[in-house]
This record gives structure tokens, sequence and C-alpha cells, in this order.
């Protein structure tokens, strides 16, 4: 006969615990990550006013019931819309990682930290609204920050030493559960419905990563994190009802989340959580474009220049070697058809041809418009990626999260180009005096897309300013954003 299986409610995970209590309790003082996540803040809802332009994003925008208005409801930044807090996460999460232009962290799984503000900001707006109207002080813009350095934190945390995507799950796994944490202490939740909501995080359904990779991509990957932090918010005012949690969703025996979806292998952590995630972010600054491209387009921008100055044409190259790292070799390297505007911004050959031919990298670069020319497919025929074992290392290194690529060129008569090496991207911890000047200009660049002088102006003078977008409360700045 087989041993019973107890029945004994067992104590919370661990893993849930520490969580919760990161949240709960850890006293932030880091100015630095303050700063960065103001900058983060503004790079992030300029990469959503961009994505605007695009209707294959703005169909998805809007209440779920056309029409519908939610009185003292969270308004999405750049639109008339004012929803509920769930579909407002939604709205606010699809738009900002829609043309793939928001911060990324790259470790043993890959993401887009920034993608939790769509819950964060959705939830606080909503609730700086309800307390105005019931006369009580709405939150400050700096409750925002400090929720999108924990988010960043807990999905960059957990990333550093577990790879979802070598079981099939997509990243935004992550974002679902970050956002579900710190949206429920925005909701007030005590400590125990805390530790239930974020195990309703881990209990929950979770997307597979196939509409990322051959020969599925699609643009689901431009709405999953939004369906990520917008089911976050959901799951934490489930929990807010005193709904029950599962406390070892992660560690039971054949139905927990290790046994069923990661191989029987329990979550494994680098450090404890603080601020060093925010604080060594990656922006995506030059391109918008996946990540472990960003340093050879790059280089390939430089190559263009090279080839105008010696005066050789894209037709007498007969070879490109890329020597790249590990991931971007599993992630981007492509050959064959390239399907659509998601298929081609996570292929690194045409992130490579691109520039090459053109001199620059834009987000309509990826439409049909562009990728018919038939230059493009046929330079990507030419390139031929190769794994550097030490790129791969520098990659993983804490101390140096390089995202190295080197371009080589050889022409059919036989000569070459000097290999260009990019070791760190501009968005780069290294390169912040460099970036984030140049950060600043895209965010200018992004609010001129919607709005007029007088407005990005108000914009600008509080975003810019650190106390001032501290103190601000949180319906007030998003305020500024209505269209």
């Amino acid at each position: 006969m087989s041993a019973p299986i107890s029945n004994v409610r067992p104590d919370p995970d661990t893993v849930l615990v520490d969580i919760v209590d990161y949240v709960l309790d850890y006293k932030l003082e880091s100015d630095l990550a303050l700063e960065t996540a103001r900058n983060c803040l503004i790079d992030t809802l300029g990469c959503g006013l961009e994505a605007l332009s695009y209707p294959a994003c703005t169909k998805l925008m809007g209440p779920i019931v056309p029409g519908t208005i939610v009185p003292n409801g969270a308004r999405v930044p750049g639109t008339p819309f004012q929803l509920d807090p769930v579909q407002a996460a939604f709205n606010i999460g699809a738009m900002i990682r829609w043309l793939d232009f928001n911060d990324t962290w790259l470790a043993a799984e890959w993401g887009h930290p920034s993608d939790n503000l769509g819950g964060i900001l959705a939830t606080a707006d909503w609730l700086s609204r309800t307390a105005v109207a019931n006369g009580k002080k709405p939150l400050a813009m700096k409750d925002v920050l400090i929720a999108m350095i924990k988010a960043h934190e807990i999905q960059g945390c957990i990333a550093l030493e577990n790879s979802f995507n070598k079981v099939g799950l997509d990243h935004v796994l992550l974002v679902k559960l970050a956002s579900t944490a710190v949206v429920g202490q925005l909701l007030g939740l005590s400590r125990d419905e805390l530790i239930n909501a974020v195990s309703q995080a881990l209990v929950d359904g979770h997307a597979l990563r196939t509409y990322r990779h051959a020969p599925n991509t699609g643009s689901r990957k431009s709405w999953a994190a939004g369906d990520a932090t917008s089911r976050a918010v959901r799951l934490a005012l489930i929990a807010k009802t005193g709904e029950m949690g599962y406390p070892s969703v992660l560690t039971a025996k054949t139905w927990g989340f290790y046994d069923v979806l990661f191989k029987g292998q329990p979550f494994r952590f680098q450090r404890p959580y603080g601020t060093y995630v925010m604080e060594n972010v990656l922006f995506k600054i030059s391109f918008p474009a996946e990540f472990h491209a960003q340093t050879a387009a790059e280089a390939a921008m430089s190559l263009h220049q090279q080839l105008g100055a010696s005066g050789r044409r894209i037709e007498d190259i007969a070879k490109i070697t890329i020597r790249t790292h590990e991931a971007a070799i599993r992630i981007i390297d492509k050959k064959g058809p390239l399907n659509n505007p998601a298929d081609r911004d996570h292929c690194i050959q045409y992130m490579i041809a691109v520039p090459l031919i053109f001199g620059r990298l834009t987000a309509a670069d990826y439409e049909d418009a562009v990728a018919r020319d038939p230059r493009i497919d046929a330079l990507r025929d030419k390139m031929e990626c190769v794994e550097d074992p030490q790129f791969t290392k520098d990659y993983h290194d804490p101390d140096k999260r390089s995202i190295a690529n080197g371009l080589t060129i050889a022409f059919t008569d036989g000569s070459t180009f000097d290999e260009v090496v990019v070791e760190y991207p501009l968005g780069h911890k290294r390169r912040r005096a460099e970036g984030i000047p140049l950060l600043v200009e895209k965010f200018r660049t992004n609010l001129a897309r919607r709005f007029a002088a007088k407005q990005q102006q108000a914009i600008l003078d509080v975003s810019l300013d650190q106390a001032k977008l501290e103190a601000m409360p949180v319906n007030e700045y998003v305020d500024l954003y209505v269209m």
C-alpha cells in the first residue's frame, strides 16, 4: 500500500514569504534607485506614447465594453480612456511593451521589468482618484517609483538564476508575480492576504513562449506583458476579498509549480532583494530592438559609415560573421522568411541588415514597406552567428553584465573590414553618463508625437525634477498626459 498523503496545511513556501516581507518591510534608501526609477518611468511612458501611432496596438485599447467610463477610474496616458484598474493595466502594459523599446533585464531569464508599470500606475491612479473623491489623501508619485523599484527587484532577482524559457514558459510569468506583490501592497493587503495573492499568481495559468519563436512568432508578444500585469491587479483584488491562498504552491509534491512546470527544481537565488535590479537595468535608447542585438545594431551603424567612406557597396559583401553570446543565438538567430514586425524585431540578422543598408533602425523599419526591400534578405543570407564563450561568460558575470557582439565583413574581392566589437550597449549602467541625456531626448520626441508644446512642457517640468515628481499626487501627474 502507498503511504497516505498528508492533508496538514503547510506553512507558506519561503519564496512567497521572502517576496512579501521585502515588499512590506524593506526600507528604500538608495537615491540612485529612485533617480533611475524616474528615468525608467519617463522612458516607459514615452515608449507607450510612440506605440499609440500604430493601429495594431490601438485596436486593443479602451474598455472591454465600448463606451464604458468608470467613475474615478484610472486614466490611460495619451488617450481619452478612463477605465477600471484591471483593464487600464492591460492598456498601459500593452502600449509600453508594443514596440519592444522599454527597459530590459538579461540573466538566466530575460524580460522587461518596466512592464510592471501597467499594473502599478493603473492601481495607484485609481486609488488616488478614489481617495480624492472621498476627501482623502492621494498616493504620491514617490509611491509609484518605490513600487517600480520593488517590482524590478522581484522580477530581476528571480531571473538571475532561474531560466523559465528553458522549460518553455514566457518571462511575463515574472511580471504577473512581481506586479501582484507590489499592487497588493498598494491596495493595503495584510501580510497573510499578500502571501495569498502571490500564491495565486504562481498557481495561475502561465503563458507559453511559442509566440516569441519560429514558426509562431507574432504580436501577442507585444501585449502579453499587459495581460500579465492586468491579471496581477485582478488577483490582488481577489485576495483583498479574503480569498484563500495556496501556501505550498511551489513545493507541493506532484501538484506544485516545481514538479509540474520546473522539472522538479526549486528556484535558486544569487542575492537578497534590495535595489540592485533598478540600479543596473538596461535602457533601450538607440534602437527598438530585442536587447541581445542592441550592440550588434550599434556595430552595424559604425560599419555603415565605413562602407560609405570606403566607397564599398552592400552588393560587394560576401559574408558577415557575427561573434556573439549564447543567449542571442538561442533567441534571435533566424534564417528563412520573417512573417511580421514581431518576427523581424527578434531576428539579429534583420537588425544588422537594416542599419548596414539604411544607416538607421526605427520601429517603422520592421513594417512591410521596408521589409520587402530585397537587399535585406539577400544580406541576411550572408550572415553567420558564432558563439564566443567569453562573451557568454561576461554576459552572466554580475560585475560585467555585458551584451557583446562583434561584426566582421568580408568582401567578394577577398578583403575585409576590421571587426567592430561593442560590449556594452548605450543603455548599460557603464554608459549612463552618455546615455541619460539621449534617453531624455527620446522622451521629448515621444511627447511631441501626442501633445501640443504647452502640454509637453508641463510634463517635462515635473518629470525632469526628482523632488517635484516624487511629491506630485499620482492622479495629477497622470492628468498631464490626458488627451
